[in-house]
């Protein structure tokens, strides 16, 4: 595998009249030779992503016009899959497709020069988000207020699974409950719900974890309130066709952990395990700051024979994994030590003296009463 260390931080900051505050979460990639099997000169074999994914959005444009891109293609020597480095997988390749495609199809696809998985994520940021400060109400404080300027989306078919709620997914309110937590995140175009698994310590510091329920990317019929963001296929992927520019895309988590059986089956070297793809945060409930945390999806390639397109011949249909976005971490070092000492050893030092007191004060009124008895 080959993996990248993201850096963000926040510019545009501005504070408004109404206790909110707005501001763009920069975001930049980096490969990690250190952590990755190769390097970027290494080449592979993947999916001819532009070409399949153009394919299955044909689908249901006119023939003559499918056979005219497939001849096209057949002179461009396109074929389902392609030989390439990881960096221009990574970070872009000029490819003669691409306007072939926008001369034949004009929109299809939604840009033009190089094409790459990671292009459209590095050097940018996940949109502006506006969010409670917790000056009028410290039980909104990080609670997204809008995002780009909306309350709610509308990739979707329903107002439930539209809605913005919830944080940016850094922070949340503090004296949180063992019930849930919520998140709006821009990569999966929609709000998610954590759930309550189990309280725990992390370095010694209290915590409550939260852990996605199988449910969070189950579809419509396995679990009725997801219906809105249907199209669906099997339980334990999520179609956001509809937010990447209509793309055959689907997320899920890694290697279909939590998924069903047959999106397994269908690729070669899957093995979901909860110890290596599931999602949690680990959060301090007095304060809401996550201590320890592991967010992971995939983003999946469907692919399939397209009739028209010569080029897709014999390709059974399947969901081909394609990348992971992984934001795995935990607070180390002085601030740790700070944490522990502010919100542990100070709080029980505090309770030992208050015992201490008592103890002390016990005596003392015993004295003062047999005292108060013999005078009388």
């Amino acid at each position: 595998p080959s993996l990248c260390r993201e850096y963000r931080y926040k510019t545009n900051i501005t504070f408004h009249d109404n206790a909110t505050v707005s501001f763009l979460e920069q975001r930049n990639l980096f490969f990690q030779p250190d952590m990755s099997n190769g390097t970027e000169e290494d080449y592979i074999i993947v999916p001819n992503i532009i070409m399949m994914g153009a394919a299955v959005m044909m689908e249901n444009l006119p023939r003559f016009l499918k056979y005219l891109v497939s001849k096209a293609l057949a002179g461009l020597k396109q074929e389902a899959f392609m030989n390439r480095t990881v960096g221009e997988i990574m970070w872009g390749y000029e490819d003669p497709l691409i306007d072939t495609i926008n001369t034949f199809v004009p929109g299809l696809i939604p840009f033009k020069g190089k094409f790459g998985l990671f292009v459209q994520f590095n050097n940018s940021n996940s949109g502006l988000f506006t969010v409670n400060t917790g000056m009028k109400n410290i039980s909104q404080v990080h609670m997204v207020d809008s995002w780009n300027g909306l309350k709610k989306v509308n990739y979707w078919r329903s107002n439930e699974c539209n809605m913005i709620n919830g944080t940016v997914g850094e922070m949340w309110p503090p004296f949180m409950s063992p019930t849930s937590l919520e998140f709006y995140s821009p990569d999966a175009c929609r709000s998610m719900t954590l759930v309550y698994e189990q309280s725990g310590k992390f370095k010694g510091v209290p915590t409550y974890r939260f852990v996605a329920p199988k449910t969070l990317f189950a579809n419509g019929t396995d679990y009725p309130p997801n219906e809105g963001f249907c199209p669906c296929m099997q339980s334990g992927i999520q179609n956001v066709s509809t937010c990447r520019f209509n793309a055959p895309m689907f997320i899920s988590h890694p290697h279909f952990y939590n998924a069903d059986p047959s999106l397994v089956d269908a690729v070669e070297g899957l093995h979901p395990s909860r110890e290596e793809h599931a999602l949690f945060l680990d959060v301090h409930p007095m304060t809401g700051i996550p201590l320890n945390c592991s967010i992971k999806l995939q983003l999946n390639l469907y692919m399939k024979e397209v009739s028209g397109i010569t080029q897709t011949e014999k390709i059974k249909p399947v969901v081909l994994p394609l990348l992971w976005f992984a934001e795995s971490g935990s607070i180390e070092g002085p601030v740790l030590s700070q944490f522990y000492t502010n919100l542990v050893l100070i709080p029980s030092l505090l309770d030992y003296v208050q015992y201490i007191f008592l103890g002390l004060s016990v005596p003392l009124i015993i004295s003062a009463a047999v005292l108060m008895v013999m005078n009388k």
